[in-house]
């Protein structure tokens, strides 16, 4: 079943020419039907965590889109809501953890091939930028673009951040930074295994969707490079040329979006636990609210600070 307050016809044909039987503008309808057992939340962010707790409170596993909330107060009420149902499944969006490219850093650094993790570095830049009016709904780019990131470095460090320092700015568009945010940015993170993690930001690639990752260790390092249509590179008199990276993020981690449902399947089929959890989603909002802090007093902050203050 499909539920969307802003159901139209078409939508509803699509729906069904996809092979979901019901559709419906009232997601009530999903929580109280007894056929079924899982939902997933995919509607605005102000709507996740208070759909989240009607969801667990009607039976139901969850696979929420990140953030949880953009309240820590309002995620750890769900954390609670969990403690009260603990056969339940609570999966976070964070899709990246399921792209191929990734998934192959992750593992040269628990097998051990990386060594000791030293430096991690992180590049995330979107082909376009937002519109403002979607800026100034988002939470910002630390808590809208960078969150990825943020979950990204935990995932390749093993570990949770202990401060964050951050610089941006508005170098691509102004209407952003008159929405309250900036479209630039790099920060820096100190680990709580003692490596050291940057995130370089843009709201603008003209290249297409530049996605990186690399860690950096005691025996060696580990990298991936972008997607792109093909592998080809033509080398002629006039120089040498290849395939721009895939432009769009649909285009890039469509498959790894299939991964991690069927992860949140597995989980509920096998009575595992659903990863990324609830607490990674907490985690990653702390350190977008800890990036926030220090561009605005421009200064390092911990995160036990925002973790006390929400």
């Amino acid at each position: 079943m499909l539920a969307d307050p802003f159901m139209t016809e078409e939508t509803a044909a699509w729906a069904k020419a996809m092979g979901v039987k019901n559709v419906t503008k009232d997601y009530h309808d999903i929580l109280a039907s007894p056929e079924i057992d899982a939902v997933l939340i995919c509607s605005s962010t102000n709507t996740h965590a208070p759909i989240s707790m009607e969801a667990i409170e009607a039976g139901k596993h969850v696979f929420c889109e990140k953030p949880v909330d953009l309240e820590p107060a309002n995620i750890r009420k769900v954390m609670d809501a969990l403690e009260k149902h603990p056969e339940l499944k609570y999966q976070v969006g964070f899709n990246r953890r399921f792209d191929h490219n990734f998934e192959a850093v992750r593992k040269a650094v628990t097998d051990g091939r990386v060594g000791d993790v030293q430096i991690i570095r992180v590049t995330s830049r979107d082909p376009e930028p937002p519109a403002s009016a979607y800026v100034k709904v988002s939470g910002g780019i630390f808590l809208d673009m960078t969150i990825h990131d943020f979950d990204m470095v935990r995932y390749l460090a093993g570990c949770d951040a202990v401060e964050v320092y951050a610089e941006a700015g508005v170098l691509i568009d102004p209407a952003i930074g008159e929405a309250g945010d900036v479209d630039t940015a790099a920060v820096t993170l100190k680990m709580a295994n003692g490596a050291i993690a940057v995130i370089d930001n843009s709201r603008k690639a003209v290249y297409g969707y530049d996605q990186r990752a690399e860690v950096f260790g005691s025996k060696g390092m580990a990298a991936n490079g972008n997607d792109a249509p093909s592998s080809a590179v033509v080398t002629t008199a006039e120089g040498v040329t290849g395939e721009k990276p895939l432009y769009f993020f649909l285009e890039r981690y469509m498959d790894a979006y299939a991964k991690e449902i069927g992860s949140f399947v597995h989980a509920i089929e096998t009575d595992a636990e659903a990863e990324p959890g609830i607490e990674d989603g907490l985690q990653a909002v702390l350190m977008g609210l800890a990036a926030k802090k220090s561009l605005r007093e421009h200064r390092p902050v911990k995160i036990t600070e925002i973790a006390e203050d929400n």
